[in-house]
């Protein structure tokens, strides 16, 4: 695959090829699609450093960028988590912005069935692997077990979570996170149930720091994460 690299004499073509990539898997989808990469896009040619691969810009700056409240960036900047687009780098505190980073491989190999409608010299251009050396043997890795990616749904605070949670710990999400479901919100409490009461105990024990890290980078309003049978 066309490397995502922007960087030496390439990078300008290779900056252009990206974006090319968004725009085009954007308008493939529908109006939910168009404007999540639409903003995206926004923030990559107004703020972010390629050198560096970051993203450092506050949530309010964003907002006004975008036009939106700042609860809808948090929002959609989750969505980006979830989808493995945007990876955190330093997650913001005490007046320090949160800083991203770019996941251009898992944005291309997402857009990647639509790069011929572009043109067959675009698409084999980003297609950019040598051909297999023949005879070659591919040996697939074992796969012990196979867990759901998770559907953000109707955009639930724990949709968006759990799809974080997915993208950024993927071994805990696959043994604990998956299997938890979203029970009543009262106030800044949000209760999830787990299968059983091991697992609930476990849960809640060990990782409530966490999800209540990640549930409030999706919902603010969030004080309080409770694991229950």
């Amino acid at each position: 695959m066309h490397s995502p690299k922007a960087v030496g004499r390439q990078a300008a073509t290779r900056k252009y090829d990206i974006i090319t990539a968004l725009g085009t898997y954007a308008l493939a989808r529908g109006k939910h699609d168009h404007r999540l990469v639409l903003r995206l896009l926004t923030l990559i040619t107004a703020r972010y450093n390629w050198q560096r691969d970051e993203l450092a810009v506050g949530q309010r700056e964003i907002a006004r960028m975008w036009s939106v409240d700042e609860r809808t960036v948090k929002r959609e900047m989750a969505k980006l988590r979830g989808m493995g687009w945007l990876v955190i780098k330093r997650q913001g505190a005490r007046g320090r912005v949160s800083e991203y980073s770019m996941n251009f491989e898992r944005m291309l190999e997402d857009s990647r069935e639509d790069w011929a409608k572009v043109g067959p010299d675009y698409n084999q251009r980003m297609q950019g692997d040598p051909a297999p050396t023949q005879g070659a043997e591919v040996v697939p890795l074992p796969v012990r077990g196979v867990v759901p990616t998770p559907v953000s749904g109707n955009g639930s605070t724990w949709d968006l979570a759990r799809a974080i949670l997915h993208q950024e710990d993927a071994a805990n999400y696959g043994s604990w996170f998956h299997a938890l479901k979203s029970g009543e919100r009262v106030g800044g409490r949000l209760t999830l149930v787990a299968p059983s009461r091991f697992h609930a105990a476990y849960v809640q024990s060990h990782f409530t720091v966490r999800l209540l890290n990640v549930c409030q980078t999706v919902d603010e309003g969030i004080t309080q994460v409770f694991v229950t049978e």
